[in-house]
C-alpha cells in the first residue's frame, strides 16, 4: 500500500474547489504504461459562469520516481518523525478562451493578471492568432497557465488544502470572465 493516497488527495481536491465556488464537470485519470507515469486531470470553471465561456482544466502530473523516492525515504523514519520535505507534484491550471473578436493588449493582460496572481500563483499569458482563411483577418485565442508545486509532506500530513490557491483560481476567473464579454465582441 502506498503511503500517500493521490487518488484521495484528487477526491479530496475536487471536493474543496467545490467548497471554493468551483463547479466540476470531469475528472480524468492517465497512466502512462512504460514509465507508470500519472496524470489527473480536472475540468472546473467558477459555479456561476456554467454557460461559458471560460475553461479551468486542473491537472496533477504523478512522476512515479518521485513517489517512490518519497516512500523509501519515510520507510527510513523511526516512527513518529516529521515527513521528508523537498518532493513534490506540479499542480497545473490551465484558463481558456475561445477565438476573441477584440482581443486584449497582452502585456496589460499580463500585467494585471500578475497583480491578482501575485508570487503565490505565478500566471504565464499566451495567445494563438488563427487564420480561417488566408484574406480572413486573425482570431485570438487566449491561454492563462500557472504551476504550482504540491508538497508531498503536506499530502502526507493532509495539510495540503490549497485554499489560498483557490481563492485566487477564483479571483483569475472572475476577472477573465468580467472582461469576457468585450473580448468576445459581445458589447
Amino acid at each position: 500500500m502506498a503511503i500517500i493516497d493521490v487518488p484521495g488527495f484528487v477526491a479530496d481536491l475536487k471536493d474543496h474547489a467545490v467548497d471554493h465556488a468551483f463547479h466540476v464537470h470531469d475528472e480524468r485519470h492517465y497512466v502512462e504504461t512504460y514509465s507508470l507515469r500519472q496524470a489527473w486531470e480536472i475540468d472546473l470553471h467558477p459555479e456561476d459562469a456554467c454557460g461559458g465561456p471560460l475553461d479551468l482544466h486542473l491537472a496533477l502530473e504523478v512522476e512515479p520516481r518521485v513517489l517512490l523516492s518519497f516512500e523509501d525515504r519515510m520507510l527510513e523514519q523511526p516512527d513518529g518523525a516529521e515527513p521528508i520535505t523537498g518532493y513534490s507534484f506540479p499542480l497545473i491550471f490551465t484558463w481558456a478562451l475561445p477565438p476573441l473578436r477584440n482581443a486584449p493588449d497582452l502585456l496589460v493582460l499580463a500585467t494585471d493578471l500578475a497583480g491578482l496572481g501575485g508570487v503565490d500563483l505565478p500566471l504565464e499569458v499566451s495567445a494563438i492568432d488563427s487564420f480561417a482563411a488566408v484574406t480572413d483577418a486573425p482570431e485570438r485565442s487566449l491561454t492563462i497557465v500557472s504551476r504550482v508545486e504540491v508538497g508531498l509532506d503536506r499530502i502526507y500530513l493532509g495539510q495540503e488544502q490549497l485554499c489560498e490557491v483557490l481563492d485566487t483560481c477564483h479571483e483569475v476567473s472572475t476577472f477573465l470572465l468580467d472582461r469576457a464579454p468585450l473580448w468576445l465582441g459581445e458589447l
